[in-house]
């Protein structure tokens, strides 16, 4: 349920409207707002926050814990400059099943949920089935855990690697206020 709302007093709003959270509460502009923050600051304090989403402490920490436990908020952690630790070697992988039944995929992830490079698995249409992020010392270490896989006989047809040579950037947000335009 979509309901549009005007908001004056905010320099740039990050939503203006309210959506279905759960089964009887809602999820207005402000709890918007708070996950439009912490998402960006995770760090925030409760009074950082409250200032910054207009509420007094107490009722921002109520939200807070009540998107916590709603499941919109599923965590809070650093992020790490990799670079800083030593050498590290990024690969994307697309990688195409020789079978596809419903137990074959299901085969494949549970065989990959537990490679420690393998950081994201995204089933995707089109030419391949699965693109894989590994975060790996070396292409050589890559090539073992890629060769590692392939012994282990989990349906692998054919992969394509794509070795990261350098990120301009990376953002650690989702583009909220892009995803979920202002309504009205």
């Amino acid at each position: 349920m979509l309901r549009s709302f005007t908001i004056h007093d905010w320099p740039r709003p990050c939503w203006r409207f309210e959506i279905t959270m759960g089964t009887d509460s809602k999820l207005d502009r402000i709890d918007l707002r708070i996950l439009c923050q912490l998402q960006k600051r995770g760090r925030i304090t409760n009074v950082e926050l409250a200032d910054a989403v207009g509420l007094s402490p107490s009722p921002c920490l109520i939200r807070v814990k009540r998107l916590e436990k709603a499941g919109y908020i599923v965590g809070y952690g650093a992020r790490i400059q990799l670079e800083k630790l030593g050498d590290i070697q990024i690969v994307f992988t697309e990688v195409t099943l020789a079978d596809h039944r419903r137990e074959d995929f299901i085969r494949f992830v549970d065989a990959i949920r537990d490679v420690d490079e393998i950081v994201e698995c995204h089933l995707a249409s089109g030419g391949y089935d699965y693109l894989l992020k590994f975060v790996t010392r070396s292409v050589s270490h890559y090539q073992s855990i890629i060769e590692g896989l392939l012994e282990r006989d989990i349906g692998i047809e054919k992969y394509f690697s794509f070795v990261i040579i350098k990120s301009p950037f990376v953002k650690t947000h989702y583009p909220l206020e892009t995803l979920f335009p202002p309504q009205g």
